[in-house]
């Protein structure tokens, strides 16, 4: 679904990214791990639309989508999350489900006063897959709770749900374990698990959690100075000692 090839992202005289190659198969839940600085979340960056890679391709379902803008991606079925969720504090949490899908009649002033019926069938079916989505995730309690009220775990779950508001063929999910509490996260991992086997995603995941990307993810890329160490199976990644010495230094690994 998703092949990155020769990426690169300079600032200035700092290679964030250098030469890093990856690809995400359809189906999958894709593990991108690596220490801080790796360069991950510019490659998401990169990969989202926020920031343009200074060369390299990204090629979505064959098409290179290299520097093409956030809105273009979404409509071509890619959605991302943030490891700091981006809730509209002070609409409900079904309001800020009901405002992502696209297009929708009742956007447009004069449809309101013209075709107030076509407003109404869309909102009602917009509504429904709200429903729907918070059923899914066990939240439909806190269909009219501020969303600025929400728990950490909670936003990371309003998170998924916008995701399911859309028509997403790839969803990049970044940290959604950070800042949640054990309880939560057991429960965010399973709806991601369940989101792939039930529905069909395909995710790629950003996350320092080991046993979250050892329950979800094959396969695990490793990412270090910018560019991919190693591909493998979790136990592949824990036993090879390039990744020990990425994360802990030569003589401590």
């Amino acid at each position: 679904m998703l092949a990155v090839e020769n990426l690169c992202k300079h600032f200035g005289g700092l290679q964030a990214v250098h030469n890093c190659s990856f690809s995400v198969a359809e189906g999958t839940i894709t593990g991108l791990i690596g220490p801080n600085g790796a360069g991950k979340t510019t490659t998401f960056n990169m990969i989202a639309g926020e920031l343009p890679p200074t060369s390299g391709k990204i090629l979505f379902e064959g098409q290179d989508i290299a520097g093409l803008p956030t809105h273009e991606m979404f409509h071509r079925g890619i959605v991302r999350t943030f490891q700091i969720p981006h809730e509209l504090a002070q609409m409900t949490v079904l309001e800020n489900l009901m405002l992502v899908p696209p297009a929708q009649p009742g956007e447009r002033l004069w449809s309101n006063w013209f075709s107030r019926a076509s407003v109404r069938s869309r909102e009602k079916s917009v509504m429904e897959q709200a429903e729907d989505a918070l059923e899914f995730l066990s939240i439909y309690h806190l269909r009219d709770e501020l969303a600025g009220n929400l728990s950490g775990g909670q936003k990371k779950l309003l998170e998924l749900g916008r995701t399911m508001m859309t028509n997403a063929k790839l969803v990049l999910l970044d940290e959604p374990g950070a800042g949640v509490n054990p309880t939560l996260v057991l429960k965010i991992r399973d709806m991601i698990l369940r989101l792939k086997e039930e529905r069909g995603y395909t995710f790629c995941l950003i996350e320092h959690d080991m046993d979250m990307i050892g329950a979800l993810c094959d396969p695990v890329i490793v990412m270090a100075e910018g560019a991919v160490l190693m591909e493998g199976s979790m136990d592949e990644v824990r036993s090879d000692p390039r990744v020990l010495d990425a994360y802990l230094g030569g003589e401590a690994a």
